[in-house]
C-alpha cells in the first residue's frame, strides 16, 4: 500500500510521517485503516475545527433559552413570568432570582462558550443548570423529549462536561490570552 498521510494530534509530533494511505493516527498515535480511504483527507481538513464546532455550538444554542428567560425573547417570558414558573410549579424561591441565575447561566455562559472565555468556568455552570433541570424538571416525564423528558437537558449537559473538561481549546481567547482555569 501507498504511503500517505496520517490524521491526529500526533502528526505534530512525527511531522506528518507517512503511514498507510487511508490511515488515521487516534490520540494515542495507532493507525487505523478507512473503509473509504479517499475520506482522510477530509477528516484531516476537519481535525481542526471539530472541537471549536462542539463548543461553539453547545453556547449558540444555549443562548436563545437564556433570552427568553432574561429578555422575553423567542416566545419566553422573561425574568418576571419565568420566575413565577419557578417558584410556583418548580419551587425554586425566590424565582425571579433563580430565574435571573438560570437566565445569566444560559446566555452570558452561552456566549462565553461561543468565545471560549471563561471556558470552564461557564462551561461548569451549564452542566449544574442542566443537572438541575434534568433531576428537578424533566426526570419524571421519561427520557423523550417530545414528552418533555430529560434527553435534551441531558446531551447539554454532557456536552458541557465535554467542554470542561477539555477547556477553551486552540480557537479560544482563553488560548489568546495564555490563562486558563
Amino acid at each position: 500500500m501507498a504511503r500517505g498521510a496520517r490524521i491526529g494530534h500526533n502528526d505534530r509530533k512525527s511531522g506528518g510521517a507517512a503511514g498507510e494511505e487511508g490511515a488515521i493516527t487516534t490520540d494515542r498515535g495507532n493507525e487505523t485503516q478507512l473503509f473509504i480511504p479517499g475520506l482522510a483527507g477530509l477528516y484531516k481538513a476537519g481535525t481542526c475545527i471539530a472541537y471549536p464546532l462542539i463548543r461553539i455550538t453547545v453556547g449558540l444554542f444555549l443562548m436563545p433559552h437564556g433570552a427568553q428567560k432574561l429578555f422575553g425573547m423567542f416566545g419566553g417570558y422573561g425574568i418576571a413570568g419565568t420566575g413565577e414558573f419557578f417558584g410556583t410549579q418548580l419551587g425554586l424561591n425566590p424565582g425571579w432570582l433563580w430565574a435571573l441565575v438560570v437566565g445569566l447561566v444560559e446566555f452570558v455562559g452561552g456566549l462565553a462558550l461561543v468565545l471560549g472565555f471563561l471556558t470552564r468556568p461557564a462551561a461548569a455552570a451549564v452542566v449544574v443548570v442542566m443537572a438541575v433541570a434534568v433531576f428537578r424538571v424533566h426526570m419524571a416525564n421519561g427520557y423523550f423529549w417530545n414528552n418533555g423528558g430529560y434527553e435534551y437537558p441531558l446531551m447539554w449537559g454532557l456536552m458541557a462536561l465535554a467542554v470542561f473538561f477539555k477547556g477553551g481549546g486552540q480557537a479560544s481567547i482563553d488560548r489568546k490570552i495564555g490563562r486558563e482555569f
